[in-house]
């Protein structure tokens, strides 16, 4: 610290420089060790010079008497709580010079810290809490090299924290004991300073209080009471007499809180749900005569205002209340089964109340009889209102679509026209059902270029709309796009310009064989592909084109008389089939004109006789196995043999499919997947998805039937499920299952003879 005389200013010449003579400029630090082992540079604090604390004796033992306890064990949770007070200036405040503002002094004993804290007062305007955090508190200079203690605080004296005065005046109960006991006598509590300001303020706010008494009712008390309870009261309000008028069942409810009213209507088709608010929550007066004036509620009611300018304006309050009108609402005594509630001119009588309600005008009012009323049937049958009939719409004047027109004209604000979404959620896509029918098409036109065009013509089953595709053939001069955009496409021969909805193309226009006029181009339906086939026969209801059993009557309807005509021309002599060129000829004549190309597409699909052979059977499968092992030397069929068993627990001799494979994988054969995959599928099976693991083990030994070696094959590509290409069906017609379907047998039998007989029953259809 420096030194310097008091009566010299504090100005370079007139101090004394303090280094003088000093050789050490350190900061005094030292090694010490924090824990076992632990060392760490550590600042050692001076020690309390003037008090009894310090590192060896604690102040309230005298040398050598010290306890063995350290401090922060003794005095644990234990301080010392002192009232005090300080002043502080005020400047901008007319009227008082200061202020005085009361605290709280608290000591802690196990580390010496100090805090201080002001109470917390409403609207005092200061921020207060915390004033000093906690903390040890140096005393201010020039003895700022010592820190406070508990023989610096006692009742009358002054401390200075941090620049601050603070007048101790009182100690709680505790601290009187505890420096008594340390032989510290502590003087009686001394009473704070009158403080100025807040004189003034409670002076001003008496000053500021209403003259009139307060005329507002504190209801808090009857809410705390009554919160949650509501009576609930069964009504309805008979409105026959008016035209449409029925007898609306009410639910009643009073709420005992704030003595509100709510009525809700109830739903007969619902159960007595409750559908729509009939009265919202609010007190309700028993006479109605008209709207509220703005300002009825008001607590003053004022007569005059006079003053000129906003600052000398002064007013007058009617102090009798002339004008205050006293509106009678119900309440609690007004409500009784029978009783009748005017509801802003609506009649309506309550029949009946719950439990909770009976047992409280029990319990209050003494009411022990609660008859229900009987809710008053419909007088009359309620009219039907008949359904308005089509509006004659203006006709379409050729912008935009007709559904938008006819939205327009409906309407004067322009909405879009409502599509049919429950038919769009029904045939929308979904995985790979796409609901979209795909036709091959070619176009009929007396330009010969345009005859040889290609187009796929898709019809969408989620709002029957269409477009038209064209695959252009190379150096053909046309080239692969869109010829029609997606719409719906409108039947020829209509008017354009009329009022009716024009019709368009349905899904029955659409099958093989069929003519469409599409934008004044004519197109027919050649082929279609084999969802759109597929769809149609399983959709047969909806397709007459796809049901084989309508065509198959009416085929039979034409048949009959020439049946054995019929049969004995066309019978076929080495094998039961018939191909399906041969079979349309015939039936075209004799069907004629009725006799579409989709019913004979779908007679072909019914009785396809085209037989599949796979590219790799068994024993190919098997040979390109042996031949994978003997390549990459694989001959670990025990450890094979040996974990299959390992897997079967029960010994089943099954497995489940993956478990093969998981074993296959397991010990690392030479097989790509495709091998896997198509060698567990020519194992032998139990029909429920479980393969025979000793088939498998045979499967994989050269030593049972052994198999010569093939070339190496691409397995990647020749044994993928998509390399071989499934032959179409309906080439070739099952002739014995035709004739079988038509129910005509015993006929066909007396025609074909027996060796045609022996010909179906050892049949062998090739593709």
């Amino acid at each position: 610290m420096s030194i310097r005389c008091p009566d010299l200013p504090f100005l370079p010449g007139f101090t004394f420089n303090p280094n003088i003579g000093k050789t050490k400029f350190n900061m005094n630090p030292k090694f010490d060790f924090i824990g076992k082992g632990n060392r760490a540079l550590v600042e050692r604090v001076k020690p309390n010079m003037l008090g009894p604390l310090s590192d060896k004796y604690p102040s309230i033992y005298p040398r050598g008497e010290t306890t063995e306890i350290p401090g922060w064990i003794a005095f644990d949770k234990q301080m010392l709580c002192f009232d005090g007070f300080f002043q502080e200036t005020l400047h901008e405040f007319k009227g008082s010079p200061f202020q005085i503002r009361k605290v709280k002094i608290y000591l802690f004993l196990e580390d010496g810290t100090i805090q201080v804290i002001e109470p917390r007062v409403e609207n005092s305007g200061v921020a207060q809490g915390t004033l000093i955090a906690r903390q040890r508190i140096r005393f201010p200079p020039p003895m700022d090299a010592n820190f406070y203690d508990i023989i610096d605080f006692n009742v009358g004296r002054e401390v200075e924290l941090y620049g601050r005065v603070f007048k101790i005046t009182g100690c709680d109960k505790f601290t009187r004991h505890f420096l008594n006991r340390c032989g510290i006598a502590v003087p009686d509590p001394i009473a704070a300073p009158a403080d100025p300001y807040m004189d003034i303020r409670a002076h001003q706010r008496d000053s500021l209080q209403p003259k009139k008494p307060n005329r507002t009712s504190d209801t808090l008390g009857k809410f705390l009471a009554n919160d949650k309870k509501i009576l609930h009261f069964q009504g309805y309000w008979d409105d026959q007499n008016t035209e449409y008028g029925y007898v609306h069942h009410l639910q009643f409810r009073y709420y005992l809180a704030d003595d509100t009213i709510e009525i809700k209507e109830l739903q007969e088709e619902s159960g007595g749900e409750p559908a729509f608010i009939f009265l919202k929550r609010g007190k309700l007066p028993k006479v109605y005569k008209e709207l509220p004036t703005p300002g009825h509620n008001s607590d003053y009611t004022v007569l005059n205002v006079l003053g000129s300018s906003l600052s000398s304006r002064r007013y007058i309050i009617d102090p009798l209340d002339c004008g205050r009108q006293n509106i009678d609402f119900y309440t609690e005594r007004d409500l009784s089964i029978a009783a009748v509630i005017n509801c802003y001119g609506r009649k309506i009588v309550l029949t009946d109340c719950d439990s909770f309600t009976k047992a409280y005008y029990a319990e209050k009012y003494g009411i022990s009889e609660f008859t229900s009323l009987h809710i008053p049937d419909r007088k009359k049958e309620v009219k039907e209102i008949p359904l308005p009939k089509d509006r004659d719409l203006p006709p379409w004047n050729g912008y935009g679509t007709h559904e938008d027109s006819a939205q327009n004209c409906i309407t004067v604000e322009p909405k879009a026209p409502q599509k049919d979404f429950k038919k769009f959620l029904l045939y929308d896509r979904y995985g790979l059902d796409s609901h979209v029918l795909r036709f091959e098409a070619r176009m009929k036109s007396k330009i010969p270029e345009n005859c040889t065009r290609v187009f796929i013509i898709s019809y969408f089953l989620s709002d029957d709309t269409m477009a038209v595709f064209e695959i252009a053939r190379k150096n053909s001069g046309f080239k692969t796009s869109t010829f029609f955009a997606r719409s719906k496409i409108k039947l020829p021969g209509q008017k354009v310009f009329t009022s009716k909805p024009p019709l368009c193309f349905t899904p029955q226009h659409m099958f093989v064989g069929a003519t469409l006029i599409i934008n004044e181009f004519e197109f027919v339906l050649l082929d279609a592909d084999e969802y759109a086939l597929r769809y149609m026969e399983l959709n047969a209801g909806q397709f007459p084109k796809a049901n084989i059993k309508l065509i198959m009557d009416k085929v039979r309807e034409k048949l009959t008389p020439i049946y054995k005509d019929f049969v004995a021309e066309n019978i076929p002599h080495e094998t039961p089939v018939i191909s399906y060129e041969r079979l349309r000829s015939k039936l075209c004549k004799i069907m004629g004109t009725d006799f579409t190309e989709h019913e004979m597409v779908t007679i072909s699909r019914a009785f396809s006789a085209v037989c599949y052979k796979e590219r790799y059977d068994r024993d190919k499968i098997r040979a390109l196995a042996l031949t994978e092992l003997k390549r990459y030397l694989w001959d670990d069929l025990d450890r094979l043999k040996e974990y299959l068993l390992q897997r079967d627990g029960d010994r089943s001799g099954k497995l489940s499919r993956k478990e093969c494979y998981t074993v296959l994988k397991g010990c690392r054969l030479p097989f790509d997947n495709q091998l896997i995959e198509r060698i567990l599928q020519v194992v032998k099976n139990d029909g429920q998805c479980n393969l025979y693991y000793d088939d498998l083990i045979q499967f994989l030994d050269r030593k049972v039937c052994p198999m010569p070696d093939v070339p190496p094959v691409n397995i990647k590509n020749d044994l993928w499920w998509g390399s071989e290409q499934e032959p179409q069906a309906g080439i070739l017609i099952d002739w014995c299952e035709f004739n079988k379907y038509l129910d005509l047998e015993s006929t066909f039998k007396d025609a074909i003879g027996e060796n045609s007989v022996k010909a179906l029953e050892q049949k062998q259809p090739h593709s």
